[in-house]
């Protein structure tokens, strides 16, 4: 197995079977999309399997990038393709390998026109955000970013909601502009070290003034994916209107790519400018997290109530990770884990009470509880981690954001507090609104309670949030030795 180009199988796996689908299923004989259905659900369960053997082959001690596969792409350019994963990028490849199987199960249920066609989409995008979590050459991590735009747009624009078109749109120039000026700052630093080896480029070193330029090149990109106050304007239209497995895949797996570029380019290749740029970073993120949770409040629709509420999480992760602090680092990784299987969940919540009723609005359902005691408990366990409970995934994650930003500045810390607080009081209003009071309405009285293959759905991501919860050290332990490293070469910077 030691030749064997095991991040290349991972990454390429879901196009191998979007390529089947496409070629072998006939829309004809498969108006369902049964076939489709099957073939894309092995698909990623087998990309899921290759993605289990790769954090068990992962050795938690080595600071390097492990599975490194090299070889010339284009040499008159000197490009190269070069895969590799440190202990940062495995967690944000098996958070990708995790959802992607579960978005499909969710799809089964709710995506009924261009059943093929859709699997085909989910399939190619999963490529792409894998692709992108563990390329080491810049050119191709940039194909891999701009890739994943294709697919979500279409997602969004063909089997959205009534508005899929505008807000397909509006995700698409949002993402695409700050990409451009992602693409030039990648040339200027490919020109001015003569390759585009990001490897190379972590130890590069550019003038303090080019430095600044490049890091608000690349801020512009993945502050827009994070997304940040005020870049965030795209995301609530996009999830309101994606269907629900685009919207368990963009919060779960897309938000993070702003995270992971912030931690391996904006940190790890310009840790002077991250450093010069920390305080506006700092109050982006605090007055996000306490903007999202208040507009959260005021929301009537259940998606778009969280879709404010990625805004706000997503805030702890930016604190955590310019707080430059080992407690920082630490819980904006943990805060992406929780968030990433947190939001999927609720989100599937969501997609569970629309595919029976057919409507977001919060006002009409009440009561829940009484016919639908299963789903009551599954939606209370994730709200209760999503607002922090003790004992769950969301507590550990933020607790440490908390600490890293106290550590910088106590009334940092009392800013993002406030958010939390907000953040209990909305979550806990839409439980109530869903769930209790008395069942009056007659169509949601008839609403059946979860079946056996959302009760699928759920089942791992309950016990993913119950285990970072009470043992985060199994999460911690695979990257936290490239963490240190990066957190020690940013440190080093401000030692200077």
């Amino acid at each position: 197995m030691s030749d064997f180009p095991l991040l290349s199988a991972v990454t390429f796996a879901p196009l191998l079977g979007a390529v089947f689908i496409f070629l072998f299923v006939k829309g004809g004989q498969d108006k369902k999309g049964k076939h489709a259905q099957r073939i894309a659900f092995l698909a990623s369960l087998a990309t899921l399997a290759l993605s289990f053997l790769m954090l068990n082959r992962f050795n938690p001690a080595d600071t390097g990038f492990q599975f490194v596969e090299r070889f010339v792409w284009i040499p008159s350019f000197n490009i190269a393709y070069i895969k590799g994963v440190d202990g940062i990028s495995v967690w944000f490849v098996m958070i990708a390998a995790i959802l992607t199987p579960l978005s499909i199960l969710s799809a089964m249920g709710s995506v009924k026109t261009r059943v093929k066609e859709f699997m085909i989409a989910i399939l190619v995008l999963e490529s792409m955000m894998i692709g992108m979590f563990t390329s080491l050459d810049f050119i191709l991590f940039y194909v891999f970013f701009e890739g994943v735009l294709l697919p979500m747009f279409l997602i969004i624009g063909v089997w959205g909601g009534e508005k899929r078109v505008y807000a397909a749109y509006k995700f698409f120039l949002y993402t695409f502009l700050g990409s451009v000026l992602m693409l030039i700052a990648i040339i200027a630093m490919a020109l001015h070290l003569g390759t585009t080896d990001m490897t190379a480029m972590m130890g590069g070193k550019f003038p303090k003034e080019m430095a600044v330029w490049l890091w608000l090149a690349f801020f512009a990109s993945f502050a827009v994916k994070t997304p940040m106050w005020p870049f965030h304007t795209w995301l609530p239209y996009a999830h309101v209107e994606a269907p629900t497995a685009g919207s368990v895949i963009l919060a779960g797996v897309l938000l993070k790519m702003g995270a992971y570029g912030f931690i391996r380019i904006c940190i790890q290749m310009l840790p002077e400018a991250s450093r010069h740029f920390a305080p506006m970073m700092i109050g982006l993120s605090l007055v996000g997290i306490v903007y999202a949770s208040l507009v959260a409040l005021a929301q009537t629709d259940m998606k778009k109530l969280i879709a404010y509420s990625s805004v706000a999480h997503m805030g702890y992760v930016t604190l955590g990770i310019f707080s430059f602090t080992r407690q920082g680092f630490d819980g904006a990784m943990l805060v992406v884990l929780s968030h990433s299987f947190v939001a999927a969940a609720t989100f599937l919540c969501v997609g569970v009470a629309y595919d029976r009723l057919h409507t977001r609005e919060i006002s009409r359902y009440g009561g829940m509880a009484t016919n639908m005691p299963r789903y009551a408990l599954v939606f209370m366990l994730f709200t209760l981690a999503s607002i922090g409970l003790p004992g769950t995934s969301g507590f550990v994650g933020e607790f440490l954001s908390l600490q890293g930003a106290y550590l910088v500045n106590g009334w940092f810390a009392a800013l993002a507090v406030l958010g939390m607080i907000l953040g209990a009081a909305y979550m806990l209003w839409l439980y109530r609104r869903l769930f209790y009071g008395e069942l009056i309405k007659e169509d949601v009285r008839r609403m059946p309670d979860l079946n056996k293959r959302e009760l699928a759905m759920f089942a791992p991501l309950l016990a993913l949030v119950l285990w970072i919860g009470i043992y985060p050290a199994t999460f911690r332990n695979v990257y936290a030795q490239s963490l240190e490293k990066a957190l020690g070469e940013i440190q080093g910077v401000g030692h200077d």
